[in-house]
Parts: C-alpha cells; structure tokens; sequence
C-alpha cells in the first residue's frame, strides 16, 4: 500500500526543507524527498546551499580575508604579528564543521516538526504523486495531496573546458583545495566566479579571471559595477573581459587554457581552473511523460506568479523556476506555496529580492538599476555617499566603495539601492524594508540612524537623492 501525506516536496535545499518546515507548521504531513547520499547511506539535507555552495563558499570567504587582514592591514592598527601563514587544511575542516553543524540542524528540524525523510531520486507522475528510485535502482510511489518540486540547479558545463574534478573543477571542487594554486584560472567573473577567486587571490595564488562578456557585472548598476571592478583590481584581480575560451589541455600537471579577445588568439597556463560559468536548472528525469509539467526552452518549470505548475496540485520553487537563483528567494516561495496550499492568500513581492556577492567588499543591491530606469523611460533622481566620507568606515580602515539610492523624481519612492562596501549586504536591507513599504527617499532622510555607524551612509545616500547630505558636498542642480 502507498505511502500517502498531505505534502510530498522533492528536494531539501533553502526553498524545499523551508517549505517542509513550514507546512508540518500548518498541521500537513509531510515528506521530503532528497537525492544526494552520504557515506552511510543516509540522506543528505540541505541541498547545495549548504553542502557545497553558500555556506562553505562564505566559510572560506571569512578565513582569507582574516588571514589578508592579518598580513595587509594590522600593522596600520598597531599589531605586529610577523608574516602569517595559512593551515588550508584547518581552514577546510572548520568549513567542514560548519556545513555538519547547519545541515544536522536541519535533519533535527525535521524530527521535531515530524517531517519525514525519503532517501532517493524523485520523479512527478500523474495524479501528482511522487516516484522515488533509491540509490539501487528500487522504485516506489508515494502519494501526495500537493506536490513541491524544489530540485534546485547544478553548475553549467561547456564543451572547451571538461572538468575532471582535479586540475579543472567546477564551483564544488574549487571548495575543496588541499592547497593554494601559485597559478588559478578562473572561467567567468560573475558572482561565484569573483568569490571563489577572492578566497584564494586573498591566500597568494595569482588569480586571472577570463569573462566572455565584454561588460563586467552587467546585471549590476553601472556605476557600483565600475567602482566594484576598480577595488578588485586594486586587490590583485586579472580580470579580461571579452575573453571566450576555445579549449583547455592537460600539460604536465598544468592546465594551458586558449581564449579568443578582439586582439585574436592567447594563451595561459594555470596550476588549477575553476569553470564558473553559471548555473541551471536540476529538471532532467524529474518528471514523468505525464505529469503535465512543462518546461520552457531553457530546462525551467514553468509556473505562474504563485509557482503553481500547468499540473493540478503541483508547484515549483527555488532555483528549478525563473527569476533569481538566490536561497533566500527559493525558501520564500516555499513559504508562499505552502500557505496558499493552506487556504492563505500570500504572495510574494520579486521587487524587493536582494542580491549580494560575497566579496570584500561585498557588492548587493535591491530594486531597478540606473539604466534600467533610464530604459523604462521613469525620471528619477539618485544620491551616492562614499564610504571613505564614513567615520565608522574610517575607523575601521574599510573606506572602499559607496552606496546608491535611486528615487523617483515624482513621488520620491525608492526604486533601488545599490552598494559596493562593507557590510553591503546588511546595509542593502535596510533600504529592502524601507521599500518593502513604499518608503521615500525622504523618509529615509528623516530617520535617526546611530553614529558612528556605517549605516549611515544610508541616511547620507538618502538625504544626497535631493541634494541634501550633510558629509559630502552636493551636486548642484540645475
């Protein structure tokens, strides 16, 4: 007799063990199927988020730049230590310790909401049910009243650079250095790109970054995207844009990879390559003939504005749908299919999502950018505020980069915040809230913010939209 629950989600990543949670919250009975194994056959939660993406990747993040810190900047502050050396085997065991720790959290999330684990490849079939093959090849079907698809995505491969899991690796294997290459190429300086050469630019290695595109950040606002690209290569950062790599070939434990630029043909050798060119989305052999899902020409489940899927009963979420690949969008619209599943009427608002890279300094924006206002044809008005006109900032020897409002010229409503600087990431939600509820620049402008904080260069951005800010001179106006 099939197993039978209110609930059946496919995947345990950020937006399916959120979901899980989350509809056991409700009163459901729930299962969550997962795929990835460990050495005891038992199922592995979180997804990539945890295990081998933004978790570890930040890990490793942290640990460089205390040990670049340590080398560059704490002699400014009256701390000599001599030469310091990095243990990248210590590095890579306390990153190990850290992914147990959340993803075993999770497991005992699970427990106490009573979800239930089935280790194995989930499939949609008709009637909105599940099939689930373990890792022996035995199938079985597991009834669901609904059905959450949040499969996830996995590294993009391209023909000229096969990754072997040793000399070429992909996102994953670039987590899992013995040691810091002299030599590391990079393919594709976007955001995973950039942090993953950070971490190892910051330990010593000589970091080339080769970007197909001819415009670095393109998906960022164009000022912050040329201030971003100014610090990194202030910090040691080779990045070549316009650069299509043709081919890669294994030469005496090297790498020697060719790339073609508007000058013609080059080549470099590498000790190690990270092939960083994007993600996409985890939907093969994950639906059945007959599931009445469809997927668009890209491998994305189609799905409404709700993530409701073509098919009665079954929804998408996360990575495996269109819009941002981001962990916090996918466990949001976890929330939002679980709950209008239980009869609420949620939705959620996809112009206010965040966006970080995890560099130093980090780079994050919410909202419209300048030139996509300036497409749209909306008049706005925009503030900026350096940092280096930050005490806080100051003080803390971390002057670089500025943050941005964008405002329309009209009603004064916030439209976007883009930040390249320290602590870019909690200062950009701060303005996230603000838009979250229809706040104005002037709004902004007529907050306490605490001094010294770097959060005022918010307030200074805000009050610099309509040419008042106070730490800097304004722009005149015509």
């Amino acid at each position: 007799m099939a197993e039978k629950f209110d609930i059946v989600v496919i995947g345990s990543g950020p937006a399916g063990y959120v979901a899980a949670i989350k509809a056991a919250q409700l009163g459901m009975s729930v299962a969550c199927v997962e795929q990835w194994v460990d050495d005891k056959d038992g199922a592995v939660l979180g997804g990539t988020c945890l295990n081998v993406g933004c978790i570890p990747s930040k890990a490793l993040l942290d640990s460089s730049q205390k040990f670049a810190e340590a080398r560059d900047s704490f002699a400014l502050h009256g701390i000599g230590i001599g030469k310091p050396k990095i243990d990248v085997a210590a590095m890579q065991e306390r990153k190990k310790k850290i992914v147990g720790q959340l993803t075993g959290g999770i497991a005992g999330l699970f427990k106490h909401n009573g979800v239930t684990v089935i280790q194995g490849r989930g499939k949609v079939v008709s009637g909105a049910n599940v099939e689930v093959t373990d890792k022996d090849g035995n199938s079985r079907v597991v009834e669901a009243g609904d059905v959450i698809i949040a499969a996830g995505s996995e590294p993009v491969r391209i023909p000229p650079a096969p990754v072997d899991g040793d000399s070429i690796v992909d996102s994953t294997g670039a987590l899992e250095f013995t040691e810091v290459p002299k030599r590391l190429g990079v393919i594709g300086a976007g955001v995973i790109g950039l942090e993953l050469g950070s971490v190892w630019g910051r330990l010593g290695a000589e970091v080339v970054l080769l970007e197909a595109l001819d415009d670095f950040l393109p998906m960022m606002d164009v000022q912050i995207a040329k201030e971003t690209h100014k610090i990194f290569k202030k910090q040691g950062l080779d990045i070549r844009l316009g650069a299509r790599v043709t081919g890669t070939e294994l030469k005496k434990g090297k790498v020697e990879v060719t790339y073609d630029t508007a000058e013609g043909s080059h080549t470099e050798t590498f000790d190690k390559l990270i092939v960083s060119v994007g993600r996409r989305p985890r939907s093969e052999e994950l639906l059945a003939s007959d599931s009445g899902v469809t997927l668009d020409e890209r491998g994305f489940i189609y799905v409404n504005d709700f993530c409701a899927t073509e098919a009665p009963h079954v929804y998408a979420v996360g990575d495996v749908v269109r819009g941002p690949m981001l962990a916090h969008k996918g466990s949001e619209e976890g929330v939002m299919v679980v709950e209008r599943i239980a009869g609420k009427p949620a939705q959620l608002n996809y112009d206010c999502i965040p966006s970080v890279i995890y560099t130093h300094p980090e780079v994050a924006a919410v909202g419209k950018t300048e030139q996509e206002l300036k497409a749209d044809g909306v008049d706005y008005k925009a503030g900026v505020f350096p940092f280096a006109a930050s005490g806080r900032a100051l003080a803390a020897n971390d002057t670089e980069g500025m943050v941005k409002i964008l405002a329309d010229a009209e009603t004064d409503r916030i439209l976007g915040c883009h930040i390249v600087g320290p602590s870019a990431a909690d200062l950009t939600q701060q303005v996230v809230i603000a838009m979250e509820f229809g706040s104005s620049a002037e709004d902004l402008a007529l907050m306490v913010f605490g001094h010294p904080t770097l959060s005022e260069a918010v307030h200074e951005a805000a009050l610099a939209v309509d040419g008042h800010a106070i730490h800097v001179a304004n722009r005149k106006r015509k």
